[in-house]
């Protein structure tokens, strides 16, 4: 993105948004959330949340309750970032076509290749002698048929067609969310409060409705019931925000939120706090009860936006501030960061049931699995990309 001086930042919105150049900020902090996904899934196992191995260690509860709390939110919002300038500039039916390509036929096949070889692995520990191929029929015919992490790849899919509808009706309906943007350039807690506030509002009543575990399931189509909205939230605020002058708002390279990097970091420790104090309530006043009552969940889910708001941000700060230009030990691994993503759910889980007998400490098993997951995940794209064709879906 072109540097701007402060004067510009209220410009008005563009109906025909322009075609930015590559950011290396935001290619950065999407290939950091990519290890993030893996390094959460490395984790999981070895937690009090997902407690699956007899090794445990509260430093990866700690791991697992951010990241758990962001990511996939995070991700919605740089998805939207992208998808307005795409709008302006393909037809529908090649944009649908693209889409469709890009993440309709990688989820295709990984509900059926890449997610199955992932459970069986689960299915092993519960049944030893279960065959592949009698796990893999009864997943596709009676189910369950889980579809893991790629579940993000269908809902964005969704996400990516509505926005192509609401785009056709009028072009500049995410005016009101790009002037904020703008108005964001010198005052980024403005934005904040935005973000907590709408994904508060979509958030906290699903999350006492449904509470936490509910999905929708049809098939290998799932989501977490309670987080429709809230990923949704993200998602069109993003297409608000890249919809025009991206260069002039909350995500310029010189405006306050890059400034202020650090002191991000600091506001998200509140929350986060907060979330840890309700984990407590819960563990030791209110006994783990299978169902909570509704003045909790209403409360966690308060710190929860509030704290995906806040740690978004901060990570995006520290992004456009200190990683946006020179060499970053993360722009090797751009280009195969979704690939990355895509492959490494059975990567992790073989390899955890590898480490499962091994008396190891949870430190080391966690390690282990992290770091020979971001390899071979990272090795197993880099072969698939070399297929002819294969770099334009991967």
């Amino acid at each position: 993105m072109t540097t701007i001086s402060h004067t510009g930042a209220t410009a008005e919105v563009q109906a025909v948004p322009k075609a930015n150049a590559r950011n290396a900020s935001l290619d950065r902090a999407r290939t950091f959330l990519t290890l993030v996904v893996l390094l959460h899934h490395a984790v999981i196992p070895y937690t009090y949340f997902g407690h699956t191995d007899a090794k445990s260690f509260i430093g990866f509860d700690m791991v697992v309750l951010a990241t758990d709390s962001f990511f996939m939110a995070m991700f919605f919002f740089l998805s939207g970032l992208f998808v307005w300038p795409g709008l302006g500039h393909k037809s529908p039916g090649t944009f649908f076509r693209d889409r469709l390509l890009r993440l309709g036929l990688p989820f295709a096949v990984a509900a059926f290749t890449i997610i199955p070889i992932a459970y069986y692995a689960i299915a092993l520990r519960q049944n030893p002698g279960l065959a592949f191929s009698a796990f893999w029929w009864k997943t596709v015919t009676s189910g369950p048929w889980p579809s893991g992490p790629v579940w993000f790849i269908w809902v964005l899919l969704a996400f990516d067609l509505t926005a192509s509808l609401l785009y056709r009706i009028s072009p500049r309906m995410d005016d009101p969310i790009n002037r904020l943007s703008q108005r964001a350039f010198e005052r980024p807690a403005g934005f904040f409060l935005f973000l907590t506030a709408v994904t508060a509002i979509l958030y906290i009543p699903a999350r006492v409705h449904f509470g936490p575990g509910k999905w929708f399931e049809l098939g290998p189509f799932d989501i977490q019931a309670s987080r429709v909205l809230l990923y949704a939230a993200y998602f069109f605020i993003g297409a608000g925000v890249g919809a025009a002058n991206v260069e002039r708002g909350v995500l310029s390279e010189d405006g306050r939120l890059a400034r202020s990097s650090w002191g991000w970091v600091a506001v998200t420790l509140v929350p986060y706090c907060l979330l840890w104090g309700l984990i407590a309530i819960k563990r030791e006043i209110l006994d783990n009860p299978v169902v909570l009552p509704n003045w909790y969940e209403a409360s966690y889910g308060l710190f929860f936006v509030a704290f995906s708001a806040a740690i978004i941000l901060a990570i995006l700060a520290y992004f456009l501030r200190f990683k946006r230009s020179g060499f970053s030990m993360l722009d090797p691994m751009q280009a195969d960061a979704y690939g990355m993503f895509l492959v490494h759910y059975p990567i992790v889980l073989w390899l955890q049931y590898g480490l499962f007998d091994y008396d190891l400490p949870a430190i080391a098993k966690a390690l282990v699995a992290f770091v020979l997951t971001v390899i071979f995940s990272w090795a197993v794209t880099r072969a698939l990309r070399q297929i002819p064709g294969a770099s334009k879906v991967l």
